[in-house]
């Protein structure tokens, strides 16, 4: 049975640094913690043990052109059909694009994530080859697949009355046989009777809805300009999405609809800073208690650490809250760990005891920048690099470890 001695432990759905004697897992599953005394800071270096980290929102299709929208407008360089992003995704073939896909989960483990939510553009083809490339690497792909070519004409959109037709009707039965659930750009993207529609078939097999909302002003201008509704109202009250993406927009009704409805959101603070949106409420969220993710968002914008972005978004929080106290660290760090569990239930815990799965995080706090820390949490935000993680375990296997570990 594999263990670890006199370490740091985070414990429990509250995250709290405990001295721990001996953390020790067996197959997939942590079979004995033995906890010291709670333990906020260090007078002198340790390894830590962290839960797996969960990335809540990427577009791992396009991590084949990274910084390729550099210059570029969202709608320039992420619109269907002429975006340059979808351009050039048609140009790839699966063997060129599979080692890209492979290359950038291997990363995600190298800097600690476990599982990641995708929105996987190019139809059911897209989401059996970032299935391919999860099965090699053993991070977890929860793959939320959208259309390959948009189902509906401009008029269609405009008129907002069509169904789906037969053949996107098809597609989506493909896509739900390899995939975790469907996707679209946005709530203008289909028409409600589709939406509705979709709802009803993914409710039958069980998958997944995820959306993005608010990304910008004109999602909701243009969903109020055809429906009367902003987008945000009819992806929770037609679509019934659980998953809602960026809100970057978002005022203070749509958070209030938001908490509501109890549905979980992913932000993207780097993402939306890369296209010269607005940041995302982070403050005002947390304050009304939205339950959120976080996420790296396109491959092609950012490289996928969540230590990049657990350390903007702690920052930009922090900033919109005016003042040095809020949000707490913990507070932070539970959006890529145990805020995960009401969206995906299951195995998914996001948290480290004794009988659940052995999904966790091998840092070095030896290193002359972690090992004085006054504040253990605030220190895992703010100063982990990618070369402080030792190694990565998902349900107990090996998915990174640093050759000089041992």
């Amino acid at each position: 049975m594999p263990d670890l001695r006199d370490c740091i432990l985070l414990h429990g759905p509250d995250l709290v640094p405990h001295h721990c004697r001996r953390f020790a897992w067996e197959h997939d599953t942590v079979t004995g913690i033995e906890l010291g005394a709670p333990c906020a800071q260090l007078d002198q270096g340790r390894l830590v043990i962290i839960p797996g980290l969960y990335n809540g929102h990427t577009h791992m299709g396009d991590s084949a052109l990274p910084d390729g929208a550099t210059g570029l407008t969202l709608e320039e360089g992420f619109f269907r059909p002429n975006g340059y992003k979808y351009r050039e995704l048609g140009k790839l073939t699966a063997e060129t694009h599979l080692p890209h896909l492979v290359g950038h989960l291997g990363y995600m483990a190298r800097t600690g994530t476990i599982g990641h939510l995708d929105f996987r553009e190019q139809g059911a083809h897209g989401a059996r080859l970032l299935r391919q490339a999860s099965e090699i690497t053993g991070v977890e792909s929860i793959i939320l697949n959208q259309f390959d070519t948009p189902p509906f004409t401009a008029a269609d959109l405009n008129a907002n009355t069509a169904s789906l037709p037969a053949s996107a009707r098809d597609e989506l039965a493909a896509m739900l046989a390899v995939a975790d659930g469907f996707s679209e750009s946005t709530m203008n993207d289909l028409t409600d009777a589709a939406w509705r529609e979709i709802r009803t078939t993914t409710s039958a097999s069980k998958k997944l809805r995820a959306i993005h909302c608010l990304e910008s002003a004109a999602y909701r201008d243009r969903s109020l300009a055809i429906t009367g509704h902003g987008d945000l109202i009819r992806a929770i009250e037609i679509y019934d999405a659980d998953l809602i993406v960026h809100l970057t927009v978002a005022d203070a009704d749509e958070i209030a609809l938001l908490v509501r409805s109890g549905k979980t959101a992913a932000i993207n603070p780097r993402a939306n800073a890369s296209l010269g949106l607005p940041l995302p409420p982070v403050a005002a969220l947390l304050r009304a208690g939205a339950n959120l993710l976080l996420g790296t968002d396109n491959g092609m914008l950012n490289s996928p650490s969540l230590l990049a972005e657990l350390d903007f978004t702690y920052k930009l929080a922090k900033s919109q809250a005016g003042d040095a106290v809020t949000p707490d660290p913990a507070t932070i760090l539970k959006m890529a760990t145990t805020n995960i569990r009401p969206l995906l239930g299951g195995d998914h815990y996001g948290y480290l005891d004794r009988g659940l799965p052995a999904d966790f995080v091998v840092l070095d706090f030896n290193q002359p920048h972690l090992r004085a820390t006054r504040h253990l949490t605030a220190s895992i935000l703010t100063r982990v690099t990618p070369a402080d993680v030792l190694a990565t375990y998902r349900h107990g296997r090996e998915l990174w470890r640093d050759p000089r570990w041992v």
